[in-house]
């Protein structure tokens, strides 16, 4: 493992990939890439995810106040019927999403991409985590879109949040559906050449 120990700076608005990193002890600085989802493209919602990761990497790397550190990438899509589902547009479609969802099974994939700016190098992955959506009834789906909670996350569910009793379970790393797979980035430091143990705060 190389000796240097760099700062880590996530390039994600995302409190809840912010929050994993802190309570695996972890003391990242954050700088927002604002990347246009929007106007990326993939031919697989895995594909998708790992290259919204990539480029929101890549344009903080690039930036002169994230010289010399570690910048960590992710970006999640919930991936129904072959589709990926970001963030809803509005409450309809929010509504409409769970409506599709209830009863049946997706896969959040999400995108982690890390350059190490002092070197140039990167590495990159998407985590696959399975989510088995439980029958919330139409009053509690109106609620919850209500709340406001879905139109911020991908997928509109979150397992920590207030769609939590509607999970029936996932197969997979729970860490990957809140946003950020932890084993997975320990695999991605490693292939750079740094133990996780050296960069906790």
């Amino acid at each position: 493992m190389t000796a240097r120990t760099p700062r880590l700076v996530l390039a994600s608005a995302s409190p809840a990939r912010l929050r994993l990193l802190r309570e695996a002890g972890f003391a990242p600085e954050v700088i927002v890439s604002g990347v246009d989802e929007d106007a990326l493209s993939a031919p697989t919602p895995a594909e998708l995810a790992l290259v919204l990761a990539e480029a929101k990497a890549a344009v903080v790397a690039a930036r002169p106040e994230a010289a010399g550190s570690l910048v960590i990438g992710c970006d999640s899509v919930l991936e129904l019927d072959g589709e990926a589902l970001g963030k809803p547009a509005d409450a309809e479609e929010a509504t409409a999403r769970w409506k599709a969802m209830r009863g049946r099974a997706g896969v959040l994939q999400t995108g982690h991409c890390v350059t190490d700016t002092a070197t140039g190098r990167i590495a990159s992955a998407t985590a696959s985590t399975t989510v088995r959506f439980g029958e919330p009834t139409d009053a509690e789906i109106a609620a919850y879109v209500a709340s406001g909670e879905p139109l911020h996350v991908a997928g509109a569910f979150t397992l920590d949040g207030r769609s939590a009793p509607f999970i029936d379970g996932i197969d997979g790393d729970h860490g990957n559906v809140i946003g950020l797979s932890l084993p997975l980035l320990r695999a991605l430091l490693a292939e750079l050449g740094y133990s996780v143990t050296d960069l906790w705060a």
